[in-house]
């Protein structure tokens, strides 16, 4: 049968109301759209619902048993679509997000804060993990999202981009690189240098970056955490790359933050299964992390840090 929901509930307008007139005042239609509305659904399913007269429309032995049923289902559907509607709008529940070191320790700790404002019945727990952990989880939906480092060719995700982080260059306050005007990718060339290993996101973009601007270096040690590098690059070990974000150093060292040219940007991205929505209370998370992605970029722009 091809009958519209619009007919129904015009029908039980009319069972309620007892004529075209009162039951169109009711639902927001004309006399005539009522009149032609009833008539396409008694066509439809083959039998006479109302027997009308010039004073009153009465309902058929029929008509009463279909208004009986239908306006009790009405007011089911009415009440599931209501409950579906107050699921939409829940902000309760526990968030599982998963994400790189660095990010963990610079990017969440605001987000966790500010969702503890303005989310206060939802309960974020952070996973911090290297990207192979973090992409891994989101996969096998061991966390709701995840936050990693860019581009990604991975066809298993959706992904948006949150924060452009540029590398910078890490040395001593001695180092004759801290001297220098303007700090070059070329500079690095024969240099003796700590970095991160492959399990981290950036140490790919950074082989890159000293790939096409044929830089070669000597990397004598690869640490598994970020915060290692300032301690390692402080003892004389070798210079460093580290992202932005890992700004700031702890204070008292004897160390140099600087620019390097041509800037190379890391992107920060929010991942998700393909094609898997989130539960309302993962998705205030999500977008209170891009929120605070932006925020940070925003303050970059009026008071910038290197």
């Amino acid at each position: 049968m091809n009958y519209t929901l619009r007919q129904i509930r015009t029908f039980i307008a009319v069972a309620r109301y007892g004529g075209f007139s009162q039951a169109g005042q009711a639902i927001g239609l004309s006399q005539s759209a009522v009149s032609h509305s009833i008539k396409e659904l008694e066509a439809e399913i083959g039998v006479r619902l109302l027997d009308r007269t010039t004073r009153e429309v009465m309902l058929t032995e029929a008509g009463q048993q279909l208004a009986s049923r239908m306006e009790r289902l009405l007011e089911e559907m009415q009440t599931a679509l209501l409950d579906i509607r107050s699921y939409g709008e829940q902000r309760s529940g526990t968030v599982r997000v998963a994400a790189s070191q660095t990010i963990s320790a610079h990017l969440m700790p605001q987000c966790l804060a500010a969702s503890q404002v303005r989310f206060p019945d939802i309960r974020v727990i952070l996973h911090d993990r290297v990207q192979q952990w973090v992409l891994q989880s989101v996969r096998n939906a061991e966390v709701d999202f995840g936050i990693v480092i860019g581009p990604l060719a991975d066809a298993d995700f959706d992904s948006a981009p949150i924060l452009d982080d540029p590398f910078l260059l890490l040395c001593r306050e001695d180092d004759e690189l801290a001297s220098v005007k303007e700090a070059r990718w070329s500079m690095l060339n024969g240099r003796t240098m700590v970095l991160q290993d492959y399990a981290s996101g950036s140490r790919i973009l950074v082989d890159a970056a000293m790939q096409q601007q044929q830089v070669m270096v000597d990397v004598v040690q690869e640490i598994g955490h970020p915060a290692t590098l300032p301690p390692m690059v402080e003892a004389g070990i070798g210079v460093s790359i580290l992202p932005a974000l890992a700004l700031p150093l702890p204070a008292g060292n004897a160390l140099c933050v600087r620019r390097i040219y041509p800037e190379v940007m890391r992107s920060l991205v929010l991942i998700k299964r393909k094609n898997r929505s989130l539960t309302p209370a993962a998705e205030a998370i999500w977008q209170e992390v891009r929120l605070q992605a932006q925020l940070l970029t925003e303050q970059r722009l009026r008071a910038p840090a290197f």
